[in-house]
């Protein structure tokens, strides 16, 4: 009965897990406090944790609760109810995208779509690398930035350095420098 509740919880919050891991850990507490899983502080001690941890808060979140709820069990049957809708989810729309493949209308939208996602990823890298905006552009800090923003750049697109490279030399570089 345990693993079927975990089941049914995770699927829950896998269906509503719009806007990404952060934006479902309420429904999370929620459902732990709810059904005497967890107690508030252990419950942010886990998020916590699973905040560390590469991949998804959320998946790591109900990975964690379950293997503390009913162990191991626990832990596959929380992850895979929380990861499960999207999983068809993605399986469906490749299917459907592989179809319709062909289709001069989709390969048309998404070439459309490019500049989109790279105006959206320019102006979230803008957006976070200035901070408090415009006004940030006169700290030493910010310029810095842009600089380390430069020469990641000029690494990949010139001398095409591996991705890998680039976020190591750049991790180094912000140690340095700030």
């Amino acid at each position: 009965m345990l693993l079927w509740q975990l089941f049914i919880s995770f699927l829950k919050i896998g269906f509503v897990s719009f806007g990404g891991g952060y934006a479902v850990i309420p429904l999370i507490q929620h459902d732990s406090e709810q059904y005497g899983w967890m107690a508030a502080e252990p419950f942010r001690q886990t998020v916590s944790l699973a905040g560390m941890a590469p991949g998804s808060i959320a998946t790591n979140s109900a990975t964690l609760i379950g293997y503390q709820v009913a162990g191991i069990p626990g832990a596959a049957i929380a992850t895979l109810g929380i990861v499960l809708p999207s999983l068809v989810l993605v399986i469906t729309l490749a299917g459907l995208f592989y179809r319709l493949n062909s289709s001069q209308v989709v390969k048309s939208s998404f070439y459309g779509l490019r500049p989109i996602v790279t105006g959206l990823i320019a102006y979230a890298a803008i957006h976070f690398g200035l901070g408090s905006g415009w006004s940030a552009l006169s700290e030493l800090k910010t310029w810095l930035t842009l600089l380390i923003g430069a020469a990641v750049f000029v690494a990949i697109v010139r001398y095409k350095a591996h991705p890998l490279l680039v976020i190591l030399g750049s991790a180094v570089m912000g140690i340095v420098l700030f």
